[in-house]
């Protein structure tokens, strides 16, 4: 696992750029969005310029990740624009990593061409299923058809393609999710994503599912699929390297591994999060209230957190634990100056005995039993005194 450093940060060389335009919304998304506003592209490109022209300092790139929304969703000229911003005002280093998120049905031969001129070598395509029936009802605007399209045409330019993949959803069964399973992997990624549908409050689906419209698949049929994912994917070569996240061997997300490993990043667009000498700052979510801050000459910071010593501790703690290499002992010890064992104190006990996370060849890992209960031990780590 990478070096965590706690008030001994290097120069931040992670940048994620928000980019909040999309089609539509569909019904279980609450990311920081929005649709059909197509008319603010070009007003966002100016706002975004001049957010990141105000950053003291300069920087230079290790990783680089254009999120959603839908990055893809802009046009060919104004991904142009949105490249020329980003090299003017940061150093791309030789050995950048640069992801892209996209949706299967933007994805034409002009947009392509666009990523390739900015730089872009890592795309990561939000297939969410190739089941025409399962995609209709989360709701894309794409099928089957489009998503493989996609995929071809993006292995024509890109070396480096993930999928995303949407488990549980209502009904959903284990023979359904196999061939959802088998279906990607006959498309031969190079990293895929698995994520359990969940009800967002304020979101469409937790509306319906309030409302009786929807249902929501139980405890263990949950954990059946995802055990299931693990077991596919494992025996198919995928190396489950963090709790939702499978990659061929040497094609591990370097940018997300920035966050797990709590080092420093920038962010820059609409609800955009930053992590910097301990501080953490997240933009206002709304598009339209962030280009009016921008544009009068204003912060779009609307939250502000200075975490103290025990604070970076915990999420060291509970951000590498998503990871299965798990946390150094040696590493926790020089970053923060305490022994891990004491830090999680009676807490850490229980865990081991509950057979959740154990010590071993110097880190602390998740056990098989605690992959599935990471959520209750991150509670946990974040409820320590």
């Amino acid at each position: 696992m990478g070096e965590m450093a706690i008030g001994t940060f290097n120069q931040a060389r992670s940048l994620y750029v928000h980019i909040p335009f999309c089609q539509h919304r569909c019904g279980y998304c609450n990311f920081t969005l929005i649709a059909g506003r197509d008319d603010l592209v070009d007003r966002y490109l100016d706002a975004l310029e001049s957010e990141v022209s105000r950053w003291s300092g300069s920087f230079e790139l290790d990783t680089l990740f254009l999120g959603g929304g839908t990055p893809s969703h802009l046009r060919p000229h104004q991904l142009e624009r949105l490249g020329q911003i980003i090299r003017g005002r940061f150093e791309l280093s030789p050995e950048l990593e640069y992801t892209a998120e996209c949706n299967p049905n933007d994805l034409r031969t002009p947009v392509v061409e666009a990523l390739c001129d900015m730089g872009v070598n890592r795309l990561s395509l939000g297939i969410q299923s190739f089941d025409d029936g399962k995609l209709e009802f989360l709701e894309r605007t794409h099928d089957r058809g489009d998503a493989i399209g996609a995929i071809q045409l993006a292995r024509q330019s890109f070396n480096d393609v993930s999928f995303d993949l949407i488990f549980a959803c209502q009904d959903e069964s284990e023979t359904e999710w196999r061939t959802d399973l088998e279906t990607a992997l006959a498309q031969h990624p190079d990293h895929i994503s698995v994520y359990e549908l969940t009800f967002e409050k304020g979101t469409r689906f937790w509306n319906r599912l309030n409302r009786a419209e929807l249902t929501r698949v139980d405890e263990d049929t949950r954990a059946a699929l995802y055990l299931q994912a693990i077991d596919e994917l494992a025996s198919s070569g995928f190396e489950h390297y963090e709790i939702s996240s499978f990659c061929r061997p040497g094609y591990r997300c370097r940018h997300n591994q920035v966050y797990w490993c709590g080092k420093p990043f920038l962010a820059a667009g609409p609800g955009a999060s930053r992590f910097m000498d301990g501080v953490r700052e997240t933009n206002h979510r709304s598009t339209t209230r962030y280009l009016q801050l921008i544009e009068s000459g204003k912060s779009p910071v609307a939250e502000s957190e200075v975490l103290d010593q025990r604070g970076l501790a915990k999420d060291l703690v509970a951000f590498g634990l998503r990871m299965l290499d798990g946390i150094s002992v040696e590493s926790f010890r020089r970053s923060t100056g305490q022994d891990l064992i004491d830090f999680l104190g009676p807490t850490g006990e229980m865990l081991c005995e509950q057979s959740l996370i154990s010590f071993r060849r110097g880190t602390c890992q998740l056990t098989d039993r605690g992959v599935l209960l990471y959520d209750s031990i991150a509670m946990q780590i974040y409820r320590l005194d």
